[in-house]
């Protein structure tokens, strides 16, 4: 499976981005979908995951209520909401496939990044 995320850019405090992840290769509905992002000097982290048939998701606490992430298994894509961004939120993000629960948070494909900024 192929994933290309896309959709970052520059924006100001307060303003909203969506990504996407195009997801190619194999059936989406097979996969638990996820977003994580690494800021400059930092590790990897996660941001958000979606089950494979849509119905259960997942955020980190720093997020909550402010990103929403979605999925529509017919256009084999998964999107991320991100509303009131903040400059922390100011990182490469990327989209990842597993076949493992959800909640194990267990990666195994991993598409390119796309770079958020966020200015103050």
């Amino acid at each position: 499976v192929q994933l290309q995320a896309s959709g970052g850019g520059l924006v100001q405090a307060g303003g909203s981005l969506r990504l996407s992840c195009a997801v190619s290769g194999r059936t989406l509905s097979t996969y638990v979908v996820g977003w994580f992002r690494q800021a400059p000097g930092k590790e990897r982290e996660f941001v958000a995951a979606i089950s494979s048939s849509g119905r259960a998701t997942n955020y980190a606490d720093f997020v909550k209520g402010r990103f929403t992430i979605s999925r529509d298994n017919a256009e084999n894509a998964v999107y991320l909401q991100m509303d009131d961004l903040k400059p922390d939120d100011t990182a490469v993000y990327y989209c990842a496939a597993t076949t493992r629960p959800m909640y194990r948070r267990d990666f195994e494909y991993w598409g390119q990044g796309t770079l958020v900024t966020v200015s103050s």
